[in-house]
């Protein structure tokens, strides 16, 4: 029965354990070897994970360039070495009489939209092939190339009385906000930068993703609750079909002649009328020159992902799903 299970799977990560490590219990939980993420999280951040169980890895790549959404929680005052609260302070604590509800507000303005950001020392990004926190913990640091990120939304949370500004436990000023944002982005390096562009500093301390294109984390189990599910036996009824997984995609239906031909890797003439929009709370169906499209036959047996081609109106396999049979 494991062999022929295909899905996804949303999970609340804990603090403190890294994506990998949900992963492995995640595999140890269900006895099932192929399970995959789509994103990772850094340990000391919670929230949703999306992922794939079985064949379904095979969705992964299409899964990991999506937008997502976060809880985040700055504190003001000094930089660290991991733009996070696991990181050393860069400074003394710094003065944050310049830090003000206006000047916040009109700061975070900035950050919205397209943008070039430089990825922090501590990433697991690469450089010839050494992963940068590598590097850095060795005491290096070196030139990254910045990439390109969008910043969607950037809402501060008020407390009961209104104020975006607050104090921890320490007396530091800290903020508590709501970013939707691309993938690749991250949000250590959003608060480092906001901290000086202000001239105070300030650093990450809570993360929490909250959505990952549409899956919210309020249909995420924990770990508890998964572990739970299978001891009762009924863990299956919490993994979404291959298709779910694609919710969001336009997506396609094929004959049985198509479907054939699509399965053994064929291009095959699609007309745009035959395309249908994805779940109306994703992304709608983008008029560009290329797209990919979830396909399904006339049977609504998921086929797997295509690539269309608006110009010449075809449709190549990019990934063929086997029959669940």
């Amino acid at each position: 029965m494991s062999q022929i299970l295909s899905g996804g799977l949303l999970v609340n990560k804990p603090p403190n354990v890294t994506s990998h490590d949900v992963v492995a219990l995640v595999r140890r939980f269900i006895g099932i070897k192929r399970v995959g993420h789509t994103g990772t999280l850094d340990p000391f951040a919670t929230g949703l994970l999306v992922l794939c169980v079985g064949p379904a890895t095979r969705l992964s790549r299409f899964l990991t360039d999506t937008s997502k959404s976060y809880r985040a929680v700055l504190r003001f005052g000094f930089a660290t070495d991991t733009q996070d609260l696991t990181g050393k302070p860069l400074t003394p604590p710094r003065s944050t009489k310049d830090l003000t509800e206006d000047r916040l507000r009109e700061v975070a303005r900035t950050f919205l939209g397209r943008q070039m950001q430089t990825p922090p020392m501590y990433s697991a990004k690469k450089i010839d092939g050494v992963a940068l926190y590598q590097l850095a913990r060795a005491g290096k640091v070196v030139v990254r190339a910045a990439t390109p990120i969008e910043v969607f939304r950037f809402d501060f949370i008020p407390d009961v009385e209104g104020r975006i500004l607050r104090q921890d436990e320490h007396g530091n000023p800290i903020v508590e906000c709501d970013v939707t944002c691309s993938s690749g982005t991250y949000i250590r390096t959003l608060a480092h930068d906001i901290g000086e562009r202000i001239g105070c500093g300030a650093h990450l301390v809570a993360l929490h993703r909250t959505a990952v294109d549409g899956f919210t984390i309020e249909e995420a189990l924990t770990l508890e609750d998964l572990q739970q599910c299978v001891i009762t036996g009924n863990w299956t009824d919490k993994l979404l079909s291959p298709l779910d997984l694609l919710r969001g995609w336009p997506r396609v239906t094929l004959d049985a002649q198509q479907a054939r031909r699509f399965i053994q890797g064929q291009v095959i003439a699609i007309s745009p009328d035959d395309i249908l929009a994805g779940d109306p709370r994703q992304r709608p169906f983008p008029v560009t020159p290329e797209v990919g499209l979830a396909v399904t036959d006339d049977t609504g047996q998921f086929l797997g992902v295509g690539r269309y081609d608006a110009h010449t109106r075809r449709l190549r396999p990019q990934t063929v799903m086997p029959p669940l049979t």
